[in-house]
């Protein structure tokens, strides 16, 4: 297979409602749409999850785009790819940019298995017919607030519950969740904005049966959370922290964490997705797929990911409905009974609304790769 062209949209679209982590406050996305062409009439789509700004990482929608334009789709122009895993192989000499780099591999891996007539969840080795869905809860103004908040989250089925935290609307917010809701699986997830000098604190979450503590130390750390999670009971899950596959092998070898969130874009892909899944896997330390408030195209491939056996804990795969009035797929991403049916048609499993993409796409290019 060669690629003929590949498209780049930058895509502005309003959520449904403002969704606060300790970054601030999200109200709409500004992300990247990919879409790469064999010019024999398949295409592949792949999500740039980069944020409108380097708050998560170092990586913003702006700086995608002009790595993917300058550097990254450069070194492909031309290039006879058998299998997607290449992709990762042809772009490994540019450090990092790992975000860029999984949006046109993304592309390349639902045009495969297009080419091929299987699903995208089949490509990756998946097993499950249908994924267990959790839920990313932003932070409130109140409590009052939140509690009704999850309410809703339960009586609609999800599987699990994340609230996230940020120093002054943490450990008393958990526990008028704990007290309303004793039996269901809560996270909180801190997105690196404590230290070491609050140990204290996540002793007194012990109390809490709290499912996980996700990345609460620094986000480019593991060393820390070492120490953390030897003061703690309960599980420190690593997020910011994982880049990679060493990232992974590292941190379960100096014990920092008992649970890892995998992310597509965070560690450059779904071949680099795959040789985490495969460690955890052998290793028995409990995966799931985390979210950044994708479209349905990125959603489909977190739920492709999410089929294979290593995805054993409910991932951030919430339906199109909860963050958007219309999104860019159809069928749109539905839940039934907290569960997402892994789709089996060739490719993502899900058709784009081209017309609706080319209204919400504020600039475009496009690199010719023959």
């Amino acid at each position: 297979m060669q690629l003929d062209s590949v498209t780049v949209r930058r895509v502005s679209m309003e959520m449904l409602t403002p969704f606060t982590t300790s970054f601030g406050t999200q109200t709409h996305r500004d992300l990247l749409i990919v879409e790469a062409s064999d010019g024999e009439g398949s295409t592949g789509y792949g999500e740039c999850v980069a944020m409108a700004e380097p708050l998560y990482s170092e990586e913003a929608t702006g700086t995608c785009a002009l790595a993917l334009q300058e550097y990254i789709l450069p070194r492909l122009a031309g290039a006879e790819i058998s299998h997607p895993r290449e992709i990762s192989e042809l772009l490994a000499p540019i450090k990092r940019n790992n975000m860029a780099k999984a949006a046109i591999e993304g592309a390349v891996w639902d045009l495969w298995a297009s080419r091929e007539g299987i699903s995208l969840a089949k490509a990756l080795g998946g097993s499950k017919d249908r994924v267990d869905v959790g839920l990313s809860i932003g932070i409130k103004p109140t409590d009052a607030e939140l509690v009704e908040t999850v309410g809703a989250a339960v009586d609609a089925g999800y599987k699990r519950i994340k609230i996230k935290i940020a120093p002054g609307r943490d450990l008393e917010m958990l526990r008028e969740v704990r007290r309303e809701f004793p039996d269901t699986v809560i996270m909180a997830d801190a997105n690196s904005a404590y230290t070491l000098n609050d140990i204290e604190l996540f002793q007194a979450m012990d109390e809490l049966n709290l499912l996980m503590v996700e990345q609460p130390l620094a986000h480019d750390d593991i060393v820390d959370h070492r120490h953390l999670q030897a003061a703690i009971s309960t599980p420190v899950c690593l997020d910011e922290s994982i880049h990679s596959y060493d990232d992974a092998r590292q941190a379960l070898e100096l014990e920092s964490c008992r649970i890892i969130n995998l992310k597509i874009g965070r560690v450059g892909g779904l071949a680099e997705s795959l040789k985490i899944e495969q460690l955890c896997r052998e290793s028995g330390i409990e995966l799931w797929c985390g979210g950044m408030l994708e479209t349905g195209i990125g959603r489909a491939h977190n739920v492709a990911i999410a089929s294979l056996a290593g995805f054993n804990l409910p991932g951030d795969t919430a339906p199109s409905s909860r963050y958007w009035a219309e999104d860019i797929i159809e069928p749109e991403v539905v839940m039934t009974e907290g569960q997402i049916e892994v789709p089996t048609t060739a490719g993502r499993g899900y058709a784009v609304k081209t017309e609706l993409l080319e209204q919400l796409t504020t600039s475009q290019f496009t690199v010719p790769m023959r």
